[in-house]
């Protein structure tokens, strides 16, 4: 698994559990819109797994 992907927040963190807000500031996500490009490992993908219903994943 060596590559690169772009996650893109789609849905706010607001409201929701303090777990995903944490998630989605370990994956770089502040704000809504804003794309990172992340390195394709497992350890990412396991996060995105967990916020797949709030980001847009490209590969």
């Amino acid at each position: 698994m060596a590559g690169q992907i772009k996650v893109t927040l789609k849905k706010s963190g607001i409201g929701r559990k303090e777990y995903f807000t944490k998630v989605l500031k370990g994956l770089g996500l502040t704000r809504l819109n804003k794309t990172v490009v992340l390195p394709d490992t497992p350890e990412i993908r396991g996060m995105i797994n967990k916020v797949s219903h709030m980001v847009v994943v490209e590969d």
